[in-house]
């Protein structure tokens, strides 16, 4: 580790810095390396919305579980969505009354199931940022290749550039998610630069997040808006240009409801009409919900960083990983398993 980096960040004792993590993965491994403990007061980091799965809005698990119990389609998903909470039930719930629920680990995996169970209706649960999204595009285009007829996407992925303009107010810096900047690389956050956004991107060891502290403290001293690329063995100026093109070409930009942060512009991906055969919204005549939160559980706040885990009245209390309220304690990169893990029991 550079002592250095590590000086700086121990020794910080400057005006408050509200720093927002908006990746769950650096949320939990800063907890896990024991990193908060060496922060000085003048630090304050704040877990933001950086997880898929915890941004996702009610409604989206509401319609999940209507397709798997009314339509009897086999829903294909990533482990965590299986036992996030809707208004009256869960995925994880409706399996046990006999619904067909597939915990698969990538699109790809999804849209193989299809093909080898024609007789089916197999509907992939599409959540992710720009990190995931591609392979969500390429499952697509390997169904309209194989030309099938039952598989569709359920789709909530979103776009990450919006959500910082919606949550400038909320913190100081951002520390950018490494995974996601693979993928847009850094123009994006040059821009946001220019309307006065300062973050920069890390990667995830102890190491580097270290160094990206130094570097915010450095550079916030300075009274500029900034953006410095602190994880360049990964990250590099262009990103994945194919990633982004194969998303261009299947999926089309939309407004997009966030859970506790409400709609935001162009926030969200849609499927093209070209694709339309492959929209399980569309294919299935879903219906606009209204999802409703338990009215105890403040994770939309905690995703705006308005508070943290432990100010939540259920949490560590009705609210546990084993039994959740809120989609943040299921998540493995929510905030509220991350407290509930290392910090607050």
């Amino acid at each position: 580790m550079n002592s250095q980096a590590l000086e700086i960040v121990k020794g910080y004792q400057g005006k408050p810095i509200r720093i927002m993590e908006v990746c769950g993965t650096h949320t939990h491994e800063i907890f896990r390396l024991g990193i908060r403990q060496i922060l000085p007061p003048s630090i304050h980091l704040i877990s933001g919305p950086g997880c898929p799965v915890c941004v996702t809005p009610i409604d989206y698990i509401d319609q999940a579980i209507e397709l798997a119990e009314v339509h009897h389609c086999t829903i294909c998903t990533f482990g965590d969505l299986i036992r996030v909470p809707g208004t009256h039930s869960s995925l994880q719930k409706a399996r046990s009354k006999g619904a067909k629920i597939e915990m698969v680990f990538s699109p790809l995996e999804a849209e193989a199931y299809a093909k080898a169970h024609p007789e089916e209706k197999v509907v992939f649960l599409a959540v992710g940022f720009e990190t995931t999204t591609p392979l969500a595009c390429m499952a697509v285009r390997n169904a309209q290749v194989d030309g099938l007829k039952n598989f569709s996407l359920l789709v909530a992925n979103k776009t990450m550039d919006q959500a910082y303009l919606a949550l400038k107010d909320s913190a100081d810096v951002f520390l950018y998610p490494g995974h996601v900047a693979t993928i847009t690389g850094c123009q994006i956050y040059e821009d946001l630069k220019k309307q006065g956004i300062s973050g920069v991107v890390a990667g995830f060891t102890a190491s580097e997040l270290i160094m990206a502290l130094a570097v915010i403290i450095k550079r916030y001293e300075k009274g500029e808006p900034f953006f410095v690329n602190c994880y360049p063995r990964v990250v590099s100026q262009e990103g994945s240009k194919s990633g982004r093109e194969l998303i261009a070409s299947v999926m089309e930009p939309v407004d997009s409801q966030w859970r506790g942060l409400g709609v935001i512009p162009q926030s969200g991906l849609r499927l093209k009409n070209a694709y339309a055969a492959f929209d399980a919204q569309k294919k299935y005549a879903l219906q606009p919900g209204l999802g409703k939160a338990n009215p105890l559980c403040r994770c939309g706040d905690i995703l705006k960083g308005e508070c943290t885990p432990e100010q939540c009245p259920v949490y560590g209390k009705g609210c546990t990983p084993e039994h959740p309220i809120g989609a943040c304690m299921v998540s493995n990169e929510g905030a509220c398993s991350a407290y509930y893990k290392y910090a607050i029991k």
